[in-house]
């Protein structure tokens, strides 16, 4: 099945049948419980995931290892509603603890899973702090979304708004040098769909031989993530460097 871009459109009846759209941004309104004018990249893309998880289900494959959407969807909620269970996801002794945690949260009717996720972090969550839904999960969403979308057989890349491209550039030049912590050869990140004389180079990883990737903002930083084998990049550099690199446990 092709995935391609597309826009969230929601239809209600009126009083007299007739159909009325609801916009996106009004749609986010409601599901998020404030005002806003126009949504965040965190919560377009968190609204898009819910879109694709309705359409292929709680059984579709990911690109996270062995989970189905349902245990993706369960690990969204746990990450957002549970900060005892969440931690689990990056302190390894706790990970027993995550894990049942999420495991019980797949239980859920898959319907009303989807729904958590689309409202937005509950209203106690550290993530619905000022600005920290959209410091936090831009990455979180677009990477998941994207986690469902490849693992399809047949997929494309989407064509992200150029703001969207800069932002996932910006986390990804801040957070990269940790990413590649575990590379043993030297490693530079060269983005190919930035504006005309902004900063297209990121050394990442020191050492010799080096290595080159290239590609857009957000194949970048879903290699970065360890999604290697479904981005879309140019690598150049010797075959022993590259298969070092390929290899290399990211640490994300």
């Amino acid at each position: 099945m092709a995935i391609v871009p597309c826009r969230v459109i929601v239809c209600r009846a009126t009083s007299s049948g007739a159909l009325h759209v609801l916009p996106t941004a009004l749609l986010a309104q409601r599901a998020y419980g404030g005002a806003m004018s126009q949504p965040t990249w965190a919560q377009r893309e968190r609204q898009e995931l819910c879109r694709l998880l309705e359409e292929v289900g709680p059984d579709a494959p990911t690109l996270c290892g062995e989970w189905t959407t349902r245990d993706l969807a369960a690990h969204l909620i746990v990450r957002e509603a549970r900060p005892d269970a969440a931690i689990g996801i990056f302190a390894k002794p706790l990970a027993g603890w995550t894990e049942k945690i999420q495991a019980k949260a797949a239980q859920r009717p898959w319907a009303e899973m989807v729904h958590e996720i689309r409202t937005g972090p509950p209203t106690f969550s550290l993530f619905n702090l000022p600005k920290a839904d959209a410091l936090a999960n831009t990455t979180e969403y677009y990477v998941h979304l994207e986690d469902v979308r490849r693992a399809e057989p047949e997929w494309t890349p989407r064509n992200l708004p150029p703001k969207l491209s800069d932002n996932l550039w910006k986390v990804l030049r801040s957070r990269a040098k940790m990413f590649y912590r575990h590379v043993p050869v030297g490693v530079v990140l060269t983005r190919t769909d930035g504006a005309e004389g902004a900063e297209s180079n990121l050394q990442v990883a020191s050492g010799a031989p080096v290595v080159t990737i290239s590609g857009p903002a957000q194949e970048l930083l879903l290699f970065s993530f360890g999604r290697k084998e479904q981005s879309v990049v140019d690598i150049a550099g010797d075959d022993s460097s590259i298969a070092q690199v390929m290899a290399a446990k990211m640490a994300v």
